[in-house]
């Protein structure tokens, strides 16, 4: 449904109900909730939204887009009963009315036609296939990080966003907000032109051997699992905490890209908005093997002539002068060099990066993290795990979206799903 015709569908209604009203001069009767107030806009002007995945960081999610006046939160669904339940209570709590749907199954939310937009928030396996279902049933998309599993997804879920339509916002807010120390100076041409980035984040994911437990009956889980290998249930293979170590699905290469991707989405998130990549791809990656001076490192080459290198060994202490974040996360050279600056892109509308979505929502203007920007960002760290497992470099096209010469690494572009979930 594009946005032209949500506005005329609500247009017709408010219509349709102006001439009953006059054919019949039967009275009727709003609440003053329905009709607005100071701080929440008459219901025809919010957005009316769902969440699929609302434990964890879709709790969280869930919270901010309630604490929106110009949200109206209506349905909530997971495969677990717990975080059902919980979401539809926060959302009842809310309003003071019981009127929060609850699904296990996300079909059946994104089925529903009076809703505008989503919030995702599940493993990442499921981040595409259920991104491009919704912008296929008209619903714009807030996605949680790391957008994509793999190298062929990110086209696929562009592709959709633009074919039907659709905002579709990635879902870092560190980009922009915990990054800013970095962001200013370099696009203030302070430092001149950028040379090299070094990022400092975990690797890859890893194989889960897990042993066999019995199911629980609060979680479905053929649907937990989905497009994933079938493997029997684990609490910790599917555990949604944050660690990367083992105990939670972030670990396992069937479900996330490791540390690489998940914490790897802030850091490069905000280490190439900062650098000014955002709208290129890297043009190769070079696997360094381990020497005496530390491990294997693989950096990425982009066409403008930036290295961005991962988990590079060099002390800090003898880099060039620099910016750095932190503990030296990330650190940018640059050749001192000043050069005129630009602005900043910053988010629209009020209230951070959740603010920035509903306000595109309205509006149809690209987000501060749109899905291209994002598929963008990542195609790097899923560069780098391909590098790393194979132990070797590889050349990228970005017009092919392929590996140069390179049959085996193709392989790994893309995944084997478990049918009915193909893309």
């Amino acid at each position: 449904m594009s946005d032209g015709s949500k506005t005329s569908r609500r247009q017709l209604l408010q219509a349709g109900g102006a001439a009953v009203g006059a054919a019949f001069a039967a009275p009727y009767i709003l609440t003053s909730k329905a009709l607005g107030d100071a701080t929440t806009p008459p219901a025809s002007d919010r957005i009316v939204m769902g969440g699929i995945g609302i434990g964890n960081m879709g709790r969280g999610d869930q919270g901010a887009f309630l604490g929106r006046g110009d949200v109206q939160y209506v349905a909530v669904c997971d495969v677990r009963r717990k975080w059902r339940e919980e979401g539809k209570g926060r959302a009842d709590g809310h309003y003071g009315n019981s009127d929060c749907a609850a699904y296990v199954d996300f079909r059946e939310l994104l089925a529903r036609d009076d809703l505008d937009a989503v919030h995702i928030a599940t493993p990442d396996h499921w981040h595409a296939i259920m991104t491009i279902a919704a912008c296929r049933a008209g619903k714009d998309v807030y996605l949680q990080k790391p957008e994509t599993l793999t190298l062929r997804e990110g086209p696929l879920m562009i592709a959709a966003a633009r074919r039907y339509g659709r905002v579709v916002s990635g879902g870092s807010q560190r980009v922009l907000q915990d990054y800013r120390e970095l962001v200013d100076p370099c696009w203030s041409g302070e430092l001149g032109g950028i040379e090299s980035v070094d990022i400092n984040v975990g690797g890859p994911s890893r194989p889960c051997y897990l042993p066999a437990e019995a199911t629980p009956p609060d979680i479905d889980w053929d649907l937990w699992l989905g497009p994933a290998p079938w493997e029997p249930y684990n609490p910790g293979r599917c555990d949604g905490n944050f660690g990367t170590d083992g105990g939670s699905w972030r670990s396992y290469v069937d479900y996330s890209g490791g540390s690489l991707t998940d914490w790897g989405a802030h850091h490069f998130g905000g280490a190439i908005f900062a650098a000014d990549l955002r709208e290129l791809q890297p043009v190769s990656a070079t696997y360094h093997p381990a020497s005496s001076d530390g491990g294997a490192y693989v950096s990425l080459a982009y066409p403008n002539g930036v290295a961005v290198h991962h988990n590079r060994p060099q002390p800090l202490r003898t880099r060039p002068p620099s910016v750095a974040r932190g503990g030296g996360e990330i650190q940018i050279v640059a050749d001192g060099n000043k050069r005129a600056g630009k602005a900043v892109p910053l988010y629209k509308g009020e209230g951070g990066i959740y603010g920035d979505f509903i306000d595109c929502v309205k509006t149809r203007a690209r987000p501060f993290r749109d899905i291209e920007l994002a598929v963008n960002t990542m195609t790097g760290p899923h560069m780098i795990a391909i590098a790393y497992r194979l132990e070797r470099s590889l050349t990228w096209d970005r017009a092919s979206q392929s590996f140069t010469g390179d049959d085996e690494a193709n392989r790994l572009v893309d995944r084997a799903r478990r049918e009915p979930w193909i893309l």
